[in-house]
């Protein structure tokens, strides 16, 4: 579609990647995402290794993504699941690494295995085959490249639904820009509002101002959250927050950040599921499940910074644990 200025515009009912597929940009994006490999700086941690010739950094992931799962998910948040689930595809490895992550398995213990592109593009196709609203693309930072690769395939073998750039928020605004046009739903941690936890459980100090600089580029890109009248998104931002014991999230800093540096239409899904996990059961702080108070509290907060459109299941939960 050309508006009256000749230039490419966007049909709402088709995914964002659409466009650019059919003018030939997305394969260029591709091409020029995967020079990035050889010296890698596709996220904050820039290690400078070359993923072409097989080195790995931070990620442990060199040429080839490595992929654990792909299949519908029913526990995602709401606009995600729908009634036909979300599709996701849980890529191996991660940028941070952080000592109480859930599932450390596939983000450090190398759970997976290497995919080619062709098989990356099939993973893609099958989600849509069994009715999934949408491609959720988990922890896909460290695989960019080799994700547009496949997306090329995928798109001219006919995928058509919403990808969601599912991550934990440690973005370098370069590569988001990679993705301008691509992603349809972005869908980021906010993890902390603080260097010194930040730097302790994910060895990310400069974490607080990355996740603001993605953040506003994200929310740029796609702008707040539109879900269609079946209850389902299409397209913006959703982000996430999960509250850690004794506050150390920076819960209440997090969400006047949302509400008045991004949007206080901004969709936040404010999660309690944290529980100690992997190398954190003994540490002072994070040996422990956070309470329904700190949980209460958190909700609590959001709604005062603003915001009003919290993950439907939250309401629910809040009202059972009063």
């Amino acid at each position: 579609m050309v508006d009256g200025k000749g230039s490419m515009t966007r049909d709402a009912r088709e995914p964002a990647y659409a466009a650019l597929a059919r003018t030939g940009a997305l394969s260029r994006r591709a091409e020029a995402s995967l020079a990035h490999l050889e010296c890698c700086n596709l996220c904050p941690r820039r290690c400078g290794v070359d993923r072409q010739a097989g080195e790995l950094g931070d990620c442990e992931t060199g040429r080839r993504a490595r992929v654990s799962s792909a299949g519908p998910h029913f526990g995602e948040e709401t606009p995600l699941t729908g009634r036909s689930g979300s599709g996701t595809i849980f890529f191996s490895g991660c940028n941070l690494n952080c000592s109480y992550c859930q599932n450390y398995g596939i983000s450090q213990m190398g759970e997976g295995r290497e995919a080619e592109p062709e098989e990356l593009a099939a993973s893609m196709l099958a989600v849509q085959a069994l009715g999934c609203h949408n491609l959720n693309l988990v922890t896909p930072t460290h695989a960019t490249p080799q994700i547009l690769e496949a997306l090329v395939l995928a798109v001219d073998r006919g995928l058509r639904i919403p990808i969601v750039h599912n991550c934990g928020g440690y973005e370098s605004v370069s590569t988001l820009e990679l993705l301008d046009g691509v992603v349809d739903i972005y869908m980021p941690d906010i993890k902390y509002m603080d260097h010194e936890p930040a730097a302790r459980y994910s060895r990310a100090p400069d974490y607080p101002q990355v996740v603001r600089a993605a953040i506003r580029e994200m929310h740029r890109q796609v702008g707040d959250l539109e879900i269609d009248e079946r209850g389902v998104a299409r397209r913006g931002l959703l982000v996430r927050h999960l509250v850690l014991p004794d506050g150390l999230a920076g819960t209440r800093a997090a969400m006047r950040f949302l509400a008045t540096e991004i949007s206080s239409l901004t969709y936040v899904n404010v999660m309690n599921q944290y529980r100690p996990c992997h190398e954190v059961h003994e540490d002072g702080v994070l040996g422990r499940r956070i309470s329904d108070a700190e949980y209460r509290q958190a909700v609590e907060e959001a709604r005062a910074a603003g915001l009003t459109r919290l993950d439907e299941p939250l309401s629910r939960l809040r009202v059972r644990i009063r």
